[in-house]
């Protein structure tokens, strides 16, 4: 018997396993927006009138009773990058249990144009987290999820496994289109959301891309979280890609407890990552060049024929009553 299911053994369902609540997120309350304040800094002002805002935030993801850490980085110009430095930001929350946003408060932005925020006694959910830059009034989101012990969940990378290949990413990045996803990879990842699923996405993009990748996750329909990019972009050789997923994997698994029992990916950075965390071979599906690599499981061209005959079939989680 997997532990999981032992689990519900010993405890009732409405304390152990829940469904990823998508739909408190989803459809959070109305927005107001604060009152726009002045920068504390001219050269503020001049970087956000001439530069687009590039914020991001990295999702947090904990097991219920530990305290979420959520950083946000506040840059502008998708070419420069430029920190904005020592400037006040508004945080809100919003989700499960909640009828309004609530205020956490105002910070100040480091040197490196970051804020860092801390939650305790979370409820299991899912929460959306708003920051607001006080002197433009633009905006950014990340988000938190607390889940319970056992929680079943799919991994999946983006580029070249979502998406038809790597450059896919590039592309879209500078605007010159949509990153094409394979046929059906939508469905797919639709389909494990609905079974009640908890979605992980882990990739080797960098951290400055996440406001263009979780773009791409709304224009195709997909849950924007739970986002994983590296922090740091200096190292693009092989090692760092891997041991950045691995220790993530790890980080998942074994600190939030989570149950993941299906992965995706494309590479073979991926199925070391998978094998070295502990994923079964037989629950690692690769699609590309290295599919069936290493004793892993193949999908031949796109999704269509996986999603009828694997995904189609797969249970609802145990983690929904």
């Amino acid at each position: 018997m997997k532990f999981s299911r032992f689990l519900l053994l010993l405890y009732p369902l409405s304390v152990f396993a829940q469904c990823p609540d998508y739909a408190s997120v989803i459809n959070t309350p109305t927005f107001v927006t604060p009152e726009q304040s002045k920068f504390q800094h001219r050269k503020s002002q001049t970087l956000a009138k001439s530069q687009t805002a590039w914020h991001m935030v990295g999702d947090s993801i904990i097991q219920a009773g530990q305290t979420a850490t959520i950083i946000a980085k506040f840059d502008y110009g998708a070419a420069i990058h430029k920190d904005l430095e020592d400037e006040y930001v508004d945080v809100y929350l919003a989700g499960t249990g909640l009828t309004d946003w609530k205020n956490l408060g105002r910070f100040k932005t480091d040197e490196d144009g970051r804020v860092s925020i801390s939650q305790e006694n979370l409820a299991i959910g899912e929460y959306r987290v708003r920051f607001v830059v006080e002197g433009d009034l633009s905006t950014v989101d990340g988000f938190i999820s607390v889940v319970e012990q056992g929680r079943q969940a799919i991994v999946f990378d983006i580029d070249g496994t979502l998406t038809i290949n790597d450059f896919e990413a590039y592309a879209d990045y500078i605007g010159m289109k949509t990153a094409r996803p394979y046929v059906d990879a939508i469905k797919v990842v639709r389909a494990y959301q609905e079974k009640g699923y908890q979605i992980i996405y882990l990739t080797a993009r960098p951290a400055w891309d996440t406001k263009d990748s979780r773009q791409w996750f709304a224009k195709m329909g997909l849950p924007e979280w739970h986002y994983r990019s590296r922090l740091y972009a200096a190292n693009s050789k092989i090692p760092a890609i891997q041991a950045h997923k691995t220790n993530y994997l790890n980080y998942l698994r074994h600190t939030v407890g989570l149950d993941i029992v299906r992965v995706y990916g494309n590479a073979l950075t991926d199925i070391a990552a998978y094998a070295d965390s502990g994923i079964a071979k037989n629950q690692t599906y690769i699609i590309g060049t290295y599919a069936g690599v290493k004793d892993t499981q193949a999908i031949t061209s796109n999704y269509s024929e996986h999603y009828q005959t694997i995904v189609k079939d797969t249970p609802q989680s145990i983690s929904c009553p």
